[in-house]
């Protein structure tokens, strides 16, 4: 890929990313590319990560545990951590403005995590593009945006290998690493074994045993 002009932004953003703000980015004028991310939904710049939630999908995160798991992993890879959480207040809450203030609080103060709140798609692709612009181009940084303030440790390879199969969020990864040992066993069992694993469930084990064992084809990698 042609290096992107000095005045275009380069943005990384994961491909789990299905909202449509990947067009909105580039529309914005950014140079976008896409590909499979370990933590966060957006790099900036070698310091900066972004997750971006709306607001129904933050509660779930602090319902299910995801929230701060996802918090703790960007802190200590990124000098920069960045939450977005996105919408309004269209929707019935489902926990309690104490248990609200509570999650905001911890992820600023326990994990150093700045906090936006922008109310639509647009807003937070605006929002996303000005601070890919400020890091790349006004603060003039190192030019990868693929370096991080530290490597992963083996541990948290391994669990994002795991986290890149279908339906397997942090949790679930990691107890499969815990069940199977290597991220190996994990690739290599059967649908049987993988039932064994708290949380998983049929669906779950048939759709990995798919994306795992079917031929891949190259007409179908658009």
């Amino acid at each position: 890929m042609p290096a992107a002009p000095a005045s275009v932004p380069k943005i990384i953003a994961d491909e789990r990313e299905r909202s449509g703000i990947i067009g909105e980015l580039k529309s914005l004028g950014a140079d976008v590319e896409v590909k499979t991310l370990p933590i966060g939904d957006f790099i900036t710049s070698e310091r900066t990560v972004i997750e971006r939630k709306t607001r129904n999908d933050f509660e779930s995160s602090i319902l299910d545990g995801r929230l701060f798991n996802q918090c703790r992993a960007m802190a200590e890879n990124f000098g920069r951590a960045i939450m977005v959480i996105e919408g309004g207040q269209e929707y019935e809450t489902r926990i309690s403005r104490a248990a609200l203030l509570g999650a905001y609080s911890s992820l600023v103060t326990d994990f150093g995590i700045s906090l936006f709140f922008t109310r639509s798609l647009s807003a937070t692709a605006e929002l996303v593009f000005a601070i890919a612009k400020h890091e790349q181009i006004a603060r003039k940084p190192p030019a990868s945006v693929y370096a991080k303030r530290k490597a992963l440790t083996l541990a948290s390879q391994q669990r994002a290998i795991i986290e890149s199969l279908p339906n397997v969020g942090p949790t679930l990864a990691r107890k499969l690493l815990d069940y199977f040992y290597t991220v190996e066993n994990v690739i290599t069992a059967p649908e049987s074994e993988l039932l064994e694993v708290d949380k998983m469930g049929g669906k779950k084990a048939k759709e990995l045993r798919r994306v795992i064992t079917q031929r891949y084809k190259k007409e179908d990698d658009a």
